[in-house]
């Protein structure tokens, strides 16, 4: 099964190069940016931490753009200093360059913001301490951060028209293929990370392999 997918989607990006506009979410490591193994509403970060969220037109995690800017955590949360019962965690902030901008939006400049949150919060959590208002879909998909940007949610872009970003993967104008719910979605969300069509694959083969054993 994992065969066919690899080969559909394959043959999908021969006949036109898609990506996806949409935030993601990072693990600082060192001095390097690693794209994230969950997401954030099931990830905890600890004291000391720095995390990274970064909106951009791209077509899978391989080819995501990353949190741009110094990453420091003894800079960041220099003025927060510890509490007991809480945790510290640094957070970079990008909302990309106006190439991945949807139409008629200006991407506000990057920042850095130190959340102090309980002992046990998640990095959905913590994002929210910092930066409301934060904007969710009804699949609880993290749509904006800060109100950035005020429409749209995941949405595919396609190479038939040539508005977008070299820099994050794909070129294109935007399809409201996935429509943001304005109403507000859960108060913690997941993020997509690149094509929701990989992100259902995986999961098909992760069921298949269940009902087998």
């Amino acid at each position: 099964m994992l065969g066919v997918l690899c080969a559909l989607l394959a043959g999908a990006g021969q006949a036109q190069a898609t990506g996806y506009r949409y935030w993601s979410f990072w693990d600082r490591d060192g001095s390097a940016w690693v794209y994230a193994s969950q997401g954030p509403s099931t990830a905890r970060p600890s004291d000391g931490d720095v995390q990274g969220f970064r909106f951009s037109v791209s077509e899978d995690s391989q080819d995501s753009a990353k949190p741009r800017g110094a990453a420091s955590f003894d800079s960041i949360c220099a003025a927060t200093p510890a509490r007991g019962g809480e945790k510290r965690v640094a957070l970079v902030i990008d909302f990309g360059t106006a190439q991945d901008a949807p139409s008629g939006e200006t991407p506000p400049k990057p920042r850095t913001a130190c959340a102090r949150v309980a002992d046990d919060a998640t990095s959905a959590e913590a994002l929210a301490a910092v930066a409301k208002p934060l904007r969710y879909n009804n699949q609880a998909l993290l749509c904006s951060i800060a109100g950035y940007p005020k429409t749209g949610c995941g949405e595919q872009v396609s190479s038939s028209k040539d508005t977008g970003s070299k820099g994050a993967g794909s070129k294109g104008t935007a399809k409201d293929s996935a429509a943001a719910s304005d109403g507000g979605g859960p108060s913690v969300g997941l993020i997509a990370g690149g094509a929701v069509v990989v992100v259902l694959g995986a999961a098909a083969v992760r069921q298949t392999r269940r009902r087998r054993g």
